[in-house]
């Protein structure tokens, strides 16, 4: 393993941060309120120790730093960061259609959270690319490649006619359900680029993204 990688013990205790945010997310949700917090601000974290030593309880900052890797970013990063900004334009393009077809209140809420998150999740994703040089799939030639229908979650072209097609409550199922399994991918690509990926920034974005979709699955479930 080369010595600009996470320790095991560093990467446990990220995805250890990324699992107790997500059920505090969820539980915060269903009570409609802060999710609980340590005096200094974050929650609490069980961190395993190295072998022979017992665990230790870290907040979710120590936690981060202690899982923080060198900004040197592999191709794992790049190829999550060019194929999430093409995930979260479909979103974007679902919550659009909830705006003017949605029937119920909550699914228009859910649509315009979704759309205040991930509309600027795009532009710092896209920044991340240009401050690296790197081009996006668009100006490669790939906006709408195979590769994308293969995307985790991705919907296809004809469910998406059918959900612009659809109104009213027929709209609210088939959006709910659709959204559910974008989310879901969402959540895969970012576990996967938390394992793979080098970049302390990626790192960030793709533990805030699996969070907040995770939360916005269980609210989805409920309507």
């Amino acid at each position: 393993m080369s010595h600009r990688r996470m320790t095991g013990r560093a990467r446990s205790l990220l995805l250890a941060c990324t699992a107790t945010a997500a059920v505090l997310a969820l539980s915060a949700c269903e009570a409609d309120g802060p999710a609980p917090a340590k005096a200094d601000g974050g929650p609490s974290v069980v961190a395993p120790g190295k072998p022979g030593e017992a665990a230790e309880t870290l907040s979710a900052d120590e936690a981060r730093k202690a899982g923080r890797k060198d900004s040197d970013p592999n191709a794992a990063d790049v190829r999550f960061v060019r194929m999430m900004i093409v995930h979260h334009r479909q979103a974007l393009d679902m919550a659009a259609l909830a705006k003017e077809h949605a029937d119920s209140g909550s699914v228009r809420r859910i649509a315009r959270r979704i759309a205040a998150a991930q509309g600027p999740e795009i532009g710092a994703l896209e920044g991340w690319l240009d401050r690296r040089g790197e081009p996006s799939e668009e100006k490669e030639g790939h906006g709408h490649g195979h590769e994308h229908a293969s995307m985790p979650g991705m919907a296809t072209e004809a469910e998406l006619d059918r959900l612009a097609a659809a109104r009213g409550h027929a709209f609210d199922e088939l959006f709910v359900k659709l959204m559910i399994t974008h989310h879901q991918g969402a959540v895969t690509m970012a576990t996967e680029v938390l394992k793979e990926g080098n970049d302390v920034l990626v790192e960030e974005m793709a533990t805030d993204m699996s969070v907040q979709q995770t939360a916005e699955i269980s609210r989805m479930r409920e309507l």
